[in-house]
């Protein structure tokens, strides 16, 4: 999708979020000053007593859609993957935690993240950038953590009289999706709420946060990372607010920070005291690959990466020389790629970030099976590791194993549904192998992930009718065409709104 495609739909999206929810939810409030904007909130994860488990899932994927749709998310495998681990680790330390999670970059260079239903968290990679330590981006990944397992969402609409689901529904999508992609289109969004209703939720709001900032604190300390590095994250970009002026970090209008907020963080890591930990490497280089790439053209992103290492200005020399690689690597200038990448790796011979630059170096440079001997064998260490899999099942397209390479792809897309990159991967490599079932059926798959449900179906309609289709394959494409058409049957008969589960309210949830 081009960037141009990409916000007008993004622009379409919050239009019709705005307006739906406008149209649902009380009369007009008196008009509100972009200065005066309310504090949007937050959202965890619902629970049974006001939303079904089926309607939790499908709120889930309808939300997951939406974003893919209106924000610019990066499915790279070895970015997802670095931000999985850190999650994943302080999902284990905390103690309320349930459930699954799922962690995804947004390529915008904003310093902000947010937590949606489902346990799916959105990560900015300018926050990532922003962060000066790993502690500081672990610090605000805690606090999303902790918006979802305290069920923020549910206990802001209970705070207002348990809105109706279509209201509540409505009320996700313009408090995530309309903060997110416009400051203005998320007001116009909740301009229909009642004023008193709204300062409610504002106040509720503010108490979501410092329980956020509580809990993720406890959750920082028992990861073995530094309490205090919530705080300060916190003071820093609050100082950084005040040059900024009006172009304060999206975090700060997010997520309001004033003096009590940060004195009341300090308080409490003084609970816990400092601790000391060294920045891991997979964070290090993370932020190199995304300075590397946050670069328009190859030969800016080169200059910059040359002059750091040569007057020594960065936190890491493996690192910095990691984004020289991959600098180097875009400007077409392989064999001193090559020569830079044979460093990393012999200093580095089992990290995946390494390995997956040395096999596409090979595989630009035409030597295809050096590549796959080089990723088979690390896969067969590292068989869990998902972005060596995918970098492998690439190699595989390259050497004409094309069948092969599905069949990689098809068992890491089992525990990554909604990964676009490994649609299109299979999408290509059913293409390669000549499965035109399997071609369609993966187009259908990357559309359907980003909320495009007519083309989808229609794209597996087109696998069922192609000649020679086993039995197997026929009944599973089957199941997705009736599954998705009664998906598409229930969206026309709630109207154009995709988060309106009125018929699966829970046995607790009452009309306002």
């Amino acid at each position: 999708m081009t960037q141009g495609l990409r916000r007008s739909r993004a622009g379409q999206i919050t239009v019709r979020l705005a307006v739906a929810a406008t149209l649902a939810l009380s009369p007009l409030a008196p008009e509100m000053s972009r200065a005066a904007q309310f504090d949007l909130p937050e959202i965890g994860n619902s629970a049974d007593a006001v939303m079904g488990s089926g309607a939790q899932l499908r709120l889930s994927k309808a939300f997951m859609r939406q974003v893919r749709a209106a924000l610019p998310v990066l499915d790279d495998p070895l970015l997802t993957a670095y931000l999985e681990s850190l999650g994943n680790e302080l999902v284990a330390a905390d103690k309320s935690a349930g459930g699954s999670f799922t962690f995804f970059l947004i390529d915008q260079p904003v310093v902000n993240a947010f937590a949606g239903p489902g346990g799916n968290v959105g990560i900015y990679s300018g926050l990532i950038l922003a962060a000066q330590s790993e502690d500081e981006l672990a610090a605000v990944v805690a606090h999303e953590i902790a918006h979802v397992t305290q069920n923020h969402l549910l206990r802001g609409l209970e705070d207002q009289g348990k809105l109706n689901m279509p209201t509540m529904a409505l009320m996700v999508a313009a408090a995530i999706l309309g903060a997110q992609v416009s400051a203005d289109a998320g007001m116009a969004a909740l301009a229909g709420i009642q004023a008193a209703a709204m300062q409610r939720r504002i106040n509720f709001t503010r108490e979501n946060e410092k329980e956020a900032d509580r809990i993720g604190i406890a959750t920082l300390a028992a990861a073995g990372r530094d309490p205090y590095a919530m705080p300060g994250f916190f003071e820093k970009l609050s100082k950084a607010s005040r040059v900024y002026e009006n172009n304060a970090p999206e975090f700060l209008r997010t997520h309001p920070v004033n003096s009590n907020r940060i004195g009341d963080a300090l308080g409490r890591a003084d609970e816990y005291g400092a601790r000391q930990r060294a920045d891991s490497l997979g964070f290090l280089l993370a932020r190199a690959r995304l300075r590397e790439r946050s670069y328009d053209r190859p030969e800016k992103s080169l200059e910059s990466f040359k002059a750091s290492l040569r007057e020594g200005r960065y936190l890491n020399e493996t690192a910095e020389r990691y984004g020289y690689a991959l600098a180097l690597l875009r400007s077409g200038r392989l064999d001193e790629a090559k020569t830079e990448s044979a460093k990393l790796l012999g200093a580095q011979p089992s990290l995946a970030e390494f390995i997956v630059l040395d096999a596409q170096l090979d595989l630009k440079q035409g030597r295809s099976a050096q590549a796959l001997d080089h990723l088979k064998q690390a896969v067969t260490l590292s068989s869990g590791n998902w972005a060596l899999r995918s970098a492998y099942a690439e190699a595989l397209m390259a050497a004409g194993q094309p069948r092969q390479a599905m069949a990689e792809l098809k068992t890491v897309v089992r525990t990554r549904p909604g990964n676009t990159t490994l649609y299109d991967l299979l999408t290509q490599a059913a293409i390669q192998s000549g499965d035109k079932p399997a071609t369609h059926r993966y187009r259908a798959e990357r559309l359907y992930t980003e909320g495009d449900l007519e083309p989808a179906i229609k794209q597996l309609e087109f696998a069922l009718r192609q000649p020679g289709l086993g039995y197997q394959d026929s009944a599973q494409l089957q199941v997705l065409v009736d599954a998705w058409k009664e998906e598409q049957r229930d969206q026309k008969k709630r109207g154009p709104d995709p988060f309106d589960f009125s018929n699966d309210r829970g046995s607790a949830a009452t009309a306002p």
